[in-house]
């Protein structure tokens, strides 16, 4: 990583605005100056708000306190004010001297308090000083951007292989079902549209459903169905329906996927030398949503699925969310033993499920957003299946 050079001692091309209402003094501290730095001056507040906003913009601001109209502490404060100008430093010049004076410029938010008459040495001194200060500061700043940059470019480009290697081990399953197409596309696009909607239409889930779980959640989705891997040829891609023992077999694929991503998860630790118990550490949170999908996607909130036969708000939001997707989409999908359903009987069947196959509050996402939904499963429709 390399990082910009570090700030520099010279200001030569820095500028400095003098403020001050007598001619005499803008012309002595224009002089003592002038050889180092570009001047601009003012002679009243009001002219000093505009050009402090004009380019060449300041680096800092030498400003008299006792000026008409507008004193030096107003003029101070209204460029405190404005975000254009707020972090110009602000030297305050003047002949007040009173303790009481310099405390108050301070609480202001000046960086430095010169007295007059002015010493030539001291101003200059002062100056440099902070101008130096402000480099450093500003120094820092490219830094902290051009790192935040570094930061998310690298963040992009580990979630990027994220997803492509969750989409490669999801077509690995999703190869040996040759029915199911575009499924892993059509369902993660639909688990993003219901967690949005829950979000908008239940102030509940502000807090469960951060942006940052619904995006863990969509990215995991496509594992869904990982554990068919683990389902024999003969059951998976038998053409009719399965008997009662198929069945059961075939639900295995659910607890097979969430042991499959649980192992994958105690080699992780293991290989970083951490205990098997470590399971809440903020790099595993994803996933930990991948091993509730892949398990719980089967549930129902009656209790009556599988594997667990758990109910309601008992079975993860991550996983209750890809239930309805996961049942939509393959209601609307041709299969060799079944033609595809019309998306407004889907949608009614979806409906009488509401309060037992799936939670009341994702079917009204899914309603109140269904038009989506009917354009997604058009956009990755799959090829024409003869049934």
């Amino acid at each position: 990583m390399v990082f910009n050079n570090k700030p520099h001692d010279n200001f030569p091309d820095n500028t400095i605005l003098v403020v001050d209402d007598q001619p005499e003094n803008l012309s002595v501290i224009g002089e003592l100056l002038r050889p180092s730095y570009r001047i601009r001056a003012a002679n009243s507040g009001a002219a000093a708000l505009r050009v402090a906003t004009t380019a060449p913009r300041p680096d800092l601001i030498l400003l008299d306190v006792m000026m008409p109209d507008m004193d030096g502490y107003q003029v101070l404060e209204k460029l405190k004010e404005n975000p254009t100008t707020t972090d110009i430093p602000v030297i305050f010049v003047t002949a007040l001297d009173a303790e009481q004076d310099e405390e108050h410029g301070f609480k202001l938010g000046a960086v430095d308090y010169i007295t007059k008459p002015i010493k030539p040495v001291v101003l200059l001194a002062r100056v440099h000083a902070q101008l130096e200060l402000k480099h450093v500061r500003d120094w820092l700043a490219d830094q902290n951007t051009f790192l935040e940059a570094e930061v998310m470019r690298r963040i992009h480009d580990n979630l990027l292989v994220q997803d492509v290697s969750l989409c490669a081990l999801a077509g690995l399953a999703e190869a040996r079902d040759t029915d199911t197409g575009n499924h892993i596309f059509r369902t993660q696009n639909y688990v993003g549209i219901l967690g949005q909607q829950l979000q908008q239409m239940h102030g509940r889930y502000a807090a469960e459903l951060t942006d940052t779980l619904l995006a863990m959640i969509v990215s995991a989705a496509p594992l869904h169905d990982i554990g068919k891997i683990g389902i024999p040829d003969h059951i998976l891609l038998k053409p009719g329906k399965h008997t009662k023992e198929e069945f059961e077999i075939m639900k295995t694929h659910a607890r097979l996927g969430g042991v499959a991503i649980e192992k994958a998860i105690q080699r992780a630790l293991k290989h970083h030398g951490l205990p098997q118990n470590e399971l809440n550490l903020p790099a595993l949170d994803f996933l930990n949503v991948a091993r509730e999908i892949a398990t719980f996607h089967h549930e129902k909130w009656d209790g009556s699925g599988y594997p667990d036969q758990l109910s309601g708000e008992a079975i993860p939001l991550s996983a209750r969310l890809m239930a309805l997707a996961d049942v939509f989409d393959a209601l609307v999908s041709a299969r060799i033993y079944k033609p595809a359903l019309p998306f407004d009987q889907a949608r009614d069947l979806i409906i009488a499920g509401k309060g037992r196959h799936f939670d009341p509050n994702i079917v009204e996402a899914f309603v109140a957003r269904y038009c989506e939904f009917t354009e997604i499963a058009r956009l990755y429709q799959d090829e024409a299946i003869n049934v």
